[in-house]
């Protein structure tokens, strides 16, 4: 049976030794985060901080904090779960394993909400202020709730079979926000909670919202599952906790998860609107000030023996990218199953997720043909777009499951190289260029607006990779040095970057024209012009994370040799990615270094913390 609270949790895996209590009297502005990023970064324990400074309730951090972890949190369903999933894709699995026919009925039933009377997140009142105020990084705009569980329901048709739970960014204090009755509700697009908005605007009435904290573990991840539309948040939630999920009704007000934490209530407007953030978010930036929704808030509960969950948001990898891990585990296998022809799709977390997707898919539309070709390749690419959060995505890279059986998107470098051996610049680019991106993504034409594009590859290898920077490079002024990445691919320091928002840059068009008649990236069909050609090549991820996150596909991709067949795109030479900062970006996340030193001493032989990370 899976844990009904956070204090189960916490309790048995401090028992275990997966759980380190902090007695350190540490702040919550920025020097808590500070040291939860260095223990995550380190593959450590749990933490939980009793005696944190100003604070009446102690803070959990870094529960989630390895996919091991993880897995050990949900041991007692993960194997229902994927029984469950495996039925849906094979029900002829049952006569390899009859028994687990027996199993799934009952964790069927977990679907399904309790209706309880009692509530131990209500014997307590108290207020926003008086929450830990978490600050994770020197210019956020305030304290914000990072593990929120925001629960709403559809206004038209009320009750927890049209509820939504989602994750969404819930300022408590700074900015305009008036102390202890309003609090920032930040949700991108495509989010289930905006279809409730919209709801409430269409009827002329207020969203009621409550938020909760903590609890069953199993919420927290279900609050960032991709469910698909119709089934609750609420309702895998007791599928991955192993129990029914109990909800107390409250007169007047929405169902309470009744081993929450804390909850709390309130009211959306229907078009009223306040600035919120800035905020460290999960590309690796702050999301910049902007106006969002807001609540007014009704009332702050908490049980008597609460803890107060956080993590920190930042460039991956983070906690977060532990429940990606986790989530894609459970989920992977149902891929197939909702596009068809799909082998596997991979949202890069190290590229911030939604900028850059990964994808395997058949090409069965002409069999016989004598060299492949990608065609049904595209009817993929546009269906996999088209799913969920999925259609935020600004780079999808495809190839054909036929060229490499073998081939799996989780092994980065490897389908790099696949692809970039087999691109044809002139035929393989196919963008959509005024469309929506990632709320949080500062790279495109404006606010949510961008554009994407898709890589499709298919047929016999065309290039072969070089792993060394050309002898006898020759580079325009003001460029250079430059560094290979990754086999194919080379990254080149440029000029800093003065383009306006939405539009390209001249210099990137002389830095092609510039080639036009020279052949000096034999082997790299792939150039990357950035800030810092030695960072950008140091890592995978570093390549990954200055690629994709700092450009925009309509305006920052460039071609040597460029060509235009009607209004088809495409270049015979290397593709030419601008990946450099743009005046217009969002500032990326930097530590405080004051901060970093004192958790330095901290740890140090002798310190309180020495031997965390």
């Amino acid at each position: 049976m899976g844990y009904r609270n956070l204090q189960e949790c916490v309790n048995d895996l401090h028992r275990r030794g997966m759980l380190r209590k902090i007695e350190e009297p540490l702040d919550p502005c920025l020097e808590i985060g500070a040291l939860q990023r260095r223990v995550y970064q380190a593959g450590g324990p749990a933490l939980l901080f009793t005696n944190a400074a100003g604070c009446r309730f102690p803070l959990l951090g870094n529960l989630f904090g390895t996919v091991e972890r993880t897995r050990f949190i949900f041991r007692d369903t993960v194997d229902q779960i994927r029984c469950l999933v495996d039925l849906k894709i094979n029900p002829f699995s049952l006569f390899k394993n009859p028994l687990d026919i027996v199993k799934a009925p009952f964790a069927a039933y977990h679907l399904l909400p309790k209706v309880v009377t009692k509530a131990p997140v209500l014997e307590c009142s108290t207020t926003l202020s008086a929450l830990p105020q978490v600050v994770s990084w020197p210019r956020d705009g305030g304290a914000f709730l990072t593990l929120p569980q925001v629960y709403s329901e559809s206004p038209a048709k009320p009750g927890i079979a049209k509820s939504n739970l989602g994750m969404y960014r819930i300022q408590i204090s700074g900015n305009n926000y008036r102390q202890d009755r309003q609090a920032g509700l930040h949700y991108q697009i495509h989010r289930g909670i905006g279809a409730h908005h919209a709801e409430a605007i269409e009827r002329g009435d207020l969203l009621r919202v409550n938020i909760f904290l903590g609890g069953a573990p199993a919420m927290t991840v279900a609050a960032v599952m991709p469910l698909p539309e119709g089934m609750p948040e609420i309702s895998f939630a007791g599928l991955l906790a192993g129990h029914r999920i109990p909800m107390a009704k409250v007169p007047g007000h929405l169902p309470v998860s009744s081993e929450a934490d804390f909850c709390i209530s309130g009211v959306v407007h229907t078009a009223r609107t306040l600035p919120e953030g800035p905020f460290g978010d999960h590309l690796g930036y702050y999301s910049l000030n902007h106006e969002f929704p807001y609540l007014e808030v009704d009332a702050v509960y908490h049980r008597r023996d609460a803890i107060f969950p956080f993590t920190t948001v930042g460039r991956p990898p983070q906690e977060d990218t532990s429940f990606g891990a986790f989530i894609h585990e459970l989920t992977g296998p149902l891929i197939p199953t909702v596009v068809s022809g799909v082998t596997e799709v991979h949202a890069v977390d190290a590229a911030g997720v939604h900028p850059l997707l990964l994808a395997i898919a058949s090409e069965r539309y002409v069999p016989y043909a004598a060299t492949r070709q990608p065609q049904e390749l595209l009817t993929v690419a546009n269906a996999i777009l088209g799913q969920g959060q999925l259609s935020l995505a600004k780079y999808l890279l495809i190839a054909a499951h036929e060229d490499a059986p073998a081939l799996h998107t989780h092994d980065i470098a490897a389908f790099l190289g696949h692809v970039l051996a087999r691109a044809d610049w002139r035929t393989c680019l196919h963008f959509q260029t005024a469309t929506t991106i990632d709320t949080l993504d500062y790279s495109g034409s404006g606010f949510n607006e961008g554009s994407k594009v898709v890589i499709a590859v298919a047929g016999p290898v065309r290039n072969t990779l070089a792993t060394e920077t050309p002898a006898g490079l020759e580079l325009p002024p003001g460029f250079g040095p430059a560094a290979v990445c990754q086999p194919g691919i080379l990254a080149i320091q440029g000029p800093s970057s003065v383009q306006p928002r939405g539009e390209g840059d001249p210099l990137l068009d002389d830095f092609c024209r510039y080639y036009s008649d020279r052949d000096c990236f034999d082997g790299f069909p792939l150039i990357v012009i950035c800030d810092d050609s030695s960072f950008t090549a140091a890592t995978l991820n570093n390549f990954l994370w200055v690629t994709f996150t700092r450009s925009n596909p309509a305006t920052d991709i460039y071609g040597i040799r460029p060509e235009a067949r009607g209004r088809h795109w495409g270049c015979q030479g290397p593709l030419v990615i601008d990946a450099r900062i743009k005046p217009f970006h969002a500032p990326p996340l930097l530590d405080d270094p004051v901060v970093e030193r004192k958790i330095d001493a901290l740890a140090a032989p002798g310190g309180p913390l020495h031997g965390i990370f």
